[in-house]
């Protein structure tokens, strides 16, 4: 089995069998993204206690990639801090745009997103989550209703 083979079998089980899908009652923050060019939809609900990002879920429809991406995204930034989870997706958006680095362990299974970066079109698809991620922090005091 190649790396792309196995690369190919993580994104398709986060879209067929996605982590952490659904609303969070009681979310601290929420924002909904949408793809203009494909059709993709997507909602981040957020729970964020002293700072720390304590449940993330997203719901909405789209390509196995964004959908994908959202499921990995939501467990990447559990347990984290709002400037770490921002942090991951600057790491993130480096990433499936193309630019060498040392993503590993810290990634996770978003590493199986890197070879998006060969298809220009697909990464508006696997940033999706992320920017709507970072749009929610935006309209918050660091995700925590102010």
């Amino acid at each position: 089995m190649s790396l792309n083979d196995l690369f190919t079998e993580i994104i398709l089980d986060h879209y067929q069998h996605p982590h952490n899908h659904g609303i969070i009652a009681g979310a601290t923050l929420t924002s909904r993204g949408f793809n203009e060019s494909c059709g993709d939809d997507i909602q981040i609900s957020v729970l964020v206690k002293d700072g720390v990002i304590a449940d993330a879920k997203f719901s909405g429809a789209g390509c196995s990639i964004s959908q994908a991406s959202a499921s990995i995204m939501t467990d990447l930034v559990r347990g984290k801090t709002v400037e770490e989870a921002r942090q991951l997706a600057g790491m993130f958006y480096e990433m499936v745009k193309g630019t060498e680095g040392d993503y590993g362990e810290e990634m996770g299974d978003a590493i199986s997103l890197q070879g998006v970066s060969k298809f220009p079109v697909r990464v508006k698809c696997a940033t999706l989550a992320w920017h709507t991620l970072e749009e929610s922090f935006a309209k918050t005091n660091n995700g925590e209703n102010k």
